[in-house]
């Protein structure tokens, strides 16, 4: 049924009659005139809408332009897309196709807005995004990138992080070197330097990163070496090795240092600095008497340790070199462990994380928790400001700073010099210390002897020459001990 305005058929609808239809016209047609015409409409809650469309002849056939629906669209913008369309047809246009053909044109702009905004996007691409993609694709380190990344979001993202990747120069990478090296971090600065390289070399072999690097890799124009104070070497090779009269001088301050605290009054702890944490002591002790990684140590179990046969077993995803290793304790160094058991023993690890959250897994103390106890200890050798909740003293300083710092790792090398002055044969001492084994692959996979025994006794060796020097006894100088232990089979 066609319906018309009040005023008759010819004229056109007003708002306020289209206001008064009701639900029960849907389905009828309102004429508003000049070919415009409009299909009433209904929700079942009653709402009304009346969708208008425009008829005309195209090519002998009646055809229909939609112009809008009221009320979402005016009745003036619903006339007007009539008008424009009758104009269209005057000219010889189709304004249907020519209706689709603007829709298409209007997506064909925001197509192309798009891809210029990515292009734009891809060419301003960051450093940070390299970073991500080449830690994600890239690399991948037995410490799952842990040293890698703690180094990048402490130094070189807060600096370049955000800077395009083609305007980064070789000058920003200097700059960001030369701000670690004036902290007197060099090792970690050539650390920095040589992921720097690889990163960027990683880069520029693939997309969207090489068209960035146009200019050339910025990090291959970088001159590390110039930019070091003269003298400096961060990649020589550490040497460090204590002295027996280092190691009876460690054992008296360590001793010194329980004892004050021990022995203060109650009330006054407060004020005597406390002692080196005794599972830290112990960890010391054991690193001498085993030569192992303070790293394999601090992730050992006690599931692994067997007090009762004097053995220690590390897993090979606990070692460096990624293979199983087990340490025959000496009685030295067996002594160390079951005082450590009386401390830690009611726990996973042989080392615990103090964390209280009940919501994470039972953890082993921080890889570095050692290093910087000493360290902290040793402040003349570094140049820092005091550190929140860390000690900043020199109590550990040996032999009145003469030979310089020490190391926690320096006594896996102490231990191995006094094994090789115990006359114990390098290759013995390679396995003590679970190191990668030189030789052919065939070597490697037919000569599995696993030198038990004479481990056992290198180690038993170096435990008695151990306690020999912390006991002051009368030690026979190391240069001068008999080399007849070769530990061949």
């Amino acid at each position: 049924m066609t319906r018309y305005p009040r005023q008759g058929r010819g004229r056109r609808w007003t708002v306020k009659e289209l206001e008064a239809v009701c639900p029960e016209w849907k389905g009828d047609m309102l004429s508003d005139g000049d070919g415009l015409v409009g299909e009433v409409r209904a929700t079942p809650d009653g709402v009304v809408s009346v969708p208008f469309r425009y008829g005309f002849k195209w090519e002998g056939k009646k055809t229909w332009h939609y112009c809008g629906a009221w009320p979402s669209v005016s009745l003036e913008a619903i006339r007007a897309e009539r008008d424009r369309a009758r104009a269209l047809i005057k000219t010889g246009a189709n304004p249907t196709d020519a209706k689709r053909a603007a829709r298409i044109d209007a997506q064909a702009q925001i197509k192309a807005k798009i891809a210029e905004a990515a292009r734009i996007e891809s060419e301003n691409l960051p450093i940070r995004a390299m970073y991500e993609a080449w830690i994600r694709d890239g690399v991948s380190r037995a410490d799952g990138n842990a040293v890698l990344r703690r180094y990048f979001e402490k130094d070189v993202l807060p600096t370049i992080g955000e800077k395009a990747v083609r305007l980064t120069t070789e000058g920003d990478l200097r700059a960001l070197l030369r701000a670690i090296i004036k902290r007197d971090a060099c090792r970690m600065a050539s650390t920095v330097h040589s992921s720097l390289i690889q990163m960027f070399k990683w880069a520029e072999k693939r997309k969207p990163w090489r068209a960035l690097m146009a200019d050339g890799n910025p990090a291959d124009l970088v001159e590390f070496k110039k930019l070091l104070p003269p003298g400096v070497d961060p990649d020589a090779e550490r040497d460090r090795v204590l002295s027996g009269e280092e190691l009876r001088d460690l054992r008296l301050k360590l001793d010194e240092m329980e004892n004050a605290y021990v022995a203060a009054p109650p009330g006054t702890k407060y004020s005597v600095d406390r002692p080196l944490k005794k599972e830290t002591q112990l960890a010391l002790w054991i690193c001498l008497g085993t030569m192992c990684r303070i790293g394999e140590l601090l992730k050992a179990r006690w599931q692994n340790v067997d007090l009762a046969t004097g053995e220690w077993f590390v897993p090979r995803e606990d070692t460096k070199t990624k293979v199983a290793w087990k340490v025959y304790l000496s009685p030295f160094a067996l002594r160390q462990f079951k005082a450590l058991h009386a401390l830690t023993g009611e726990t996973q690890f042989c080392f615990p994380s103090n964390a209280t959250n009940c919501e994470e897994p039972a953890r082993h103390v921080c890889l570095k928790s050692v290093s910087k106890q000493v360290g902290d200890r040793q402040v003349r050798f570094k140049k820092r400001k005091p550190l929140k909740n860390r000690r900043h003293d020199d109590s550990l300083v040996l032999a009145n700073g003469k030979n310089g710092e020490w190391t926690p790792h320096d006594l896996r090398r102490t231990g191995a010099t006094m094994m090789q002055q115990l006359g114990v044969s390098p290759d013995v001492i390679d396995r003590c210390q679970n190191h990668v084994l030189a030789g052919s692959r065939i070597r490697r996979a037919y000569l599995h002897y696993d030198y038990a025994l004479e481990k056992r006794e290198a180690w038993k060796r170096l435990g008695e020459r151990i306690e020999a020097l912390l006991d002051n006894a009368n030690v026979i100088p190391l240069n001068r001990f008999p080399t007849s232990f070769t530990g061949q089979h």
